[in-house]
């Protein structure tokens, strides 16, 4: 794990077919599903509990980064940039579980809300 080069930026050139969007909101009901199934502090607090896993994801990323850079001279390049993407992907995949958890309408109310977020940061001709 030796790669201190940055990511190259990319654009997708396409955008993501529907079998895998379809895939996607499947996997996360069934991760939802799994995790309520088995969760060990239910109510309030497990769904508390549960938006707090985005913080403990998102350190991992801050950790993979710093690996990936070598900032820590103690230990050197300790990670890859696809060890970052690896933790951002965990970060999303935990933040759609946590939105499932609010509510069944996770597609929907995700959707909505990027159509927003594209519109104000792009304009009305984005959509």
């Amino acid at each position: 794990m030796t790669d201190q080069t940055a990511p190259s930026e990319t654009v997708p050139s396409e955008t993501v077919p529907s079998e895998t969007n379809a895939d996607l909101w499947a996997a996360i009901d069934a991760l939802w599903t799994w995790l309520d199934t088995d969760q060990p502090i239910g109510g309030r607090e497990g769904m508390v509990l549960r938006m707090l896993k985005l913080s403990e994801e998102v350190g991992e990323v801050a950790q993979a980064v710093i690996g990936a850079t070598g900032q820590n001279p103690r230990k050197g390049v300790t990670h890859t940039w696809e060890d970052v993407q690896g933790e951002l992907c965990d970060v999303v995949i935990t933040a759609l579980v946590a939105l499932r958890t609010l509510t069944p309408d996770t597609r929907e109310v995700f959707g909505r809300h990027l159509e927003r977020v594209t519109e104000r940061s792009l304009g009305p001709a984005s959509r």
